[in-house]
């Protein structure tokens, strides 16, 4: 999980990581929640330890997480009216 997607598409990566996708979404708008906070309680890694993986981590996933809440979500519904079509 070392880097998010970054293509128009939804991926497997990203149906698999939605769960990451909301926690990060949720201590985003927290606005009394660190970057830090979120990424050694969503990723447990240790900020104070390993920082630019951490940030990496925590900016590369937000970004992807907002284009899923602003975007994909989209692709996200029409993927699933096609499961219940057939």
């Amino acid at each position: 999980m070392e880097s998010a997607p970054q293509g128009e598409i939804i991926t497997d990566y990203d149906i698999a990581h939605l769960r990451t996708y909301l926690r990060l979404l949720d201590a985003y708008a927290d606005e009394s929640a660190t970057w830090q906070e979120a990424v050694q309680i969503i990723f447990g890694i240790d900020p104070a330890v390993e920082c630019l993986r951490a940030r990496r981590l925590y900016e590369g996933h937000l970004a992807r997480a907002l284009w899923m809440s602003e975007t994909g979500y989209r692709q996200l519904a029409a993927f699933e009216q096609l499961k219940w079509k057939h």
